[in-house]
């Protein structure tokens, strides 16, 4: 039954008055609790006005600004709310060991990532499968980066470069303008996939390859660690993509299987295929597809955006890629040869360019781990609830003036003399099933990580760095665009950080090698 206009009107204005008097009620409720009901043996509370988002805007702006401004009120230790979860951040060298080395039993990552990356990397590997069978994948992926193969990528990677330069049509004129994060992106998944992807998918990256790509990427946005299966149109295009790309995947390693003889090579799908379980089961061809892409997402990433980030940085101090230069002409030769994997370690500022900018800019800013029990933090009376995820972020250390004099400052010679500090439980290793790695999480930088979890990917990410900004140094001197002092400012929408796009840079050929 329609009601009368007025009734109609009088009931809206009710109806609305109930909800701001709920709405008002749950503000109050939220200030008493947190003003007079919280538990003294848990981590003290941010503040925050609005139940549910607690402080979800401020930490997703800027979550190392926010990081430290909490621990100017609240110290290393303190909890927010994050859309609803309860987050307990504990900061420092022992907020690192605390949470990164926390036992299994004790801090679980599957129960935070997996809902988020099973629908990009696939069933059954990562954070899709039981602890004990992510350490045999990672295991799988560790023994297929021999010393062998590294030495292999560096003239793969190199050609790729020159190959981009002379082809992408970013650097067809002697000076321009280029956008360094398009580039840089692209480089890198053309060096991935020429190297640990395989030439039959190195062939397959083009515009179609590109898109699937963008649109699987479309997965990782924050709002999937709560809700990764809404009929969102990005999820959409996320699991459209990633069927595709597991179909172009399983198609190559059903054909190399039909083979009869290992037809030789370095690449990551070979070395997957001759794996197998400690139960004596082979990986199957969907878990290779899914490790395929896992590898590929994931490293991308952080290549890319370390990458640009160095290649910014040169800009803003061309006379740091100078140094460069000169050092590759020292140690290489004047005729600057190709490059060969024993190059690279001659060449120390290289390294160092690195080292800086990985701490810095570590594209991951946040590790979370879920608490299973409750958790009592030593020598301080609070107790981690089980309900709590826990939170650490080793690039607060990173960016810490306890550890680094002036610690905002970007300057590779810092390392020139400088040694990352080190405590005794350091030197001791451990296993988790991949092989020996660092025990302790003392030191301050820990751009890869710690602990079981650690990215096993570090020794080519270092290669691969290495070699594209070399072979980029030697090619092209860059420059900032007039009136601008500095790099960009840091994107932190994603949950991998990254320079704000566009990121343009002017660059100038030197007297050109790859023309020859």
């Amino acid at each position: 039954m329609e009601l009368p206009a007025p009734q109609a009107v009088s009931l809206l204005w009710r109806l609305t008055g109930y909800t701001a008097a709920l709405v008002l009620l749950s503000l109050l409720i939220n200030l008493i609790y947190q003003l007079f009901l919280f538990d003294k043996n848990e981590p003290p509370v941010v503040f925050h006005w609005v139940p549910f988002v607690g402080s979800t805007v401020r930490y997703g702006m800027d979550p190392y600004k926010f990081f430290f401004s909490c621990k100017e009120k609240y110290g290393d230790i303190y909890t927010f709310v994050l859309l609803g979860r309860k987050i307990t951040v504990y900061l420092g060298t022992d907020g690192n060991e605390f949470i990164l080395n926390g036992k299994l039993k004790d801090v679980n990552a599957e129960e935070v990532y997996g809902p988020l990356t099973t629908p990009v990397f696939g069933k059954g590997v990562i954070y899709d499968c039981p602890n004990a069978k992510l350490m045999e994948q990672k295991k799988f992926v560790k023994f297929g980066l021999t010393q062998e193969a590294l030495q292999s990528y560096v003239p793969l990677i190199e050609q790729e470069v020159c190959q981009y330069i002379k082809t992408s049509g970013n650097f067809n004129l002697p000076s321009g303008t280029v956008d360094l994060s398009a580039a840089m992106a692209e480089i890198t998944i053309f060096t991935a996939g020429r190297t640990l992807q395989g030439d039959e998918v190195r062939a397959r990256l083009t515009s179609e390859f590109a898109s699937l790509y963008h649109d699987l990427d479309l997965g990782f946005q924050p709002i999937n660690f709560l809700l990764p299966w809404a009929p969102l149109p990005n999820n959409r295009k996320r699991d459209r993509a990633h069927a595709r790309m597991r179909e172009i995947y399983m198609d190559i390693i059903n054909e190399r299987r039909k083979g009869e003889q290992h037809k030789g090579g370095y690449d990551m799908i070979w070395n997957l295929m001759q794996c197998v379980y400690k139960d004596g089961r082979p990986i199957s061809s969907t878990e290779i597809a899914h490790m395929m892409i896992t590898m590929l997402m994931a490293g991308q990433h952080s290549s890319s955006a370390v990458s640009c980030w160095i290649m910014l940085h040169l800009a803003a101090q061309p006379e740091l890629a100078e140094e460069l230069y000169e050092e590759q002409v020292r140690e290489l030769g004047q005729d600057l040869p190709p490059l060969e994997y024993s190059d690279l370690e001659k060449l120390s500022l290289h390294q160092k360019v690195i080292k800086e900018t990985l701490r810095i800019h570590s594209p991951i800013h946040t590790i979370m781990r879920k608490a299973m029990n409750p958790l009592p933090i030593p020598k301080t009376q609070y107790v981690v609830p089980a309900s709590h995820t826990l939170l650490a972020s080793p690039g607060v250390t990173a960016r810490s003036e306890d550890h680094f004099p002036e610690p905002m400052k970007w300057d590779p010679h810092r390392w020139d003399s400088s040694v990352e500090p080190e405590k005794e439980e350091e030197s001791e290793t451990v296993d988790y099933g991949y092989g020996a790695v660092s025990k302790g999480t003392k030191s301050p930088y820990l751009p890869f990580g710690a602990g079981r979890h650690r990215c096993i990917g570090e020794k080519f990410a270092y290669v691969n760095l290495q070699v594209i900004v070399a072979t980029l140094v030697r090619n092209f001197r860059f420059h900032n665009l007039e009136g601008r002092i500095g790099v960009p400012a840091t994107d932190f929408s994603s949950l991998l950080s990254r320079p704000m796009q566009p990121s343009l840079v002017l660059y100038e050929r030197r007297a050109s090698q790859w023309e020859s």
